[in-house]
């Protein structure tokens, strides 16, 4: 696992998505509240980043921009079609203030 600290927690905003590169992996932040989340910020159903997308709070959900599939922010999963798949979901931690996301980095074979 990379661990990587990737904002402070005030710099994100609030039922807003951010993306950030770790070790060549897209990831969207999320913040809603005081609840920072971690996702693959690629599209299961086509490779759209989900960082573009609409952010559902009360949901704890990220809609594709694409084809409005949305996804569960807490465990990856595909909540309405044409997505079926799930997306990769990252632990998060708040550390004096900072947002640090851990992520499995594959080694190159």
């Amino acid at each position: 696992m990379t661990q990587s600290d990737v904002s402070s927690f005030d710099e994100l905003t609030d039922g807003a998505a951010r993306r950030v590169e770790i070790e060549g992996v897209p990831v969207a932040v999320v913040r809603i509240g005081s609840d920072v989340y971690a996702i693959k910020d690629v599209c299961s159903h086509q490779d759209v980043a989900l960082s573009g997308g609409e952010v559902w709070c009360e949901e704890r959900e990220i809609e594709c921009p694409r084809h409005g599939s949305t996804f569960s922010l807490i465990d990856g999963q595909a909540i309405t079609l044409p997505a079926t798949q799930p997306v990769p979901v990252y632990p998060v931690e708040i550390v004096d203030g900072r947002v640090i996301v851990s992520v499995a980095v594959e080694e190159p074979s």
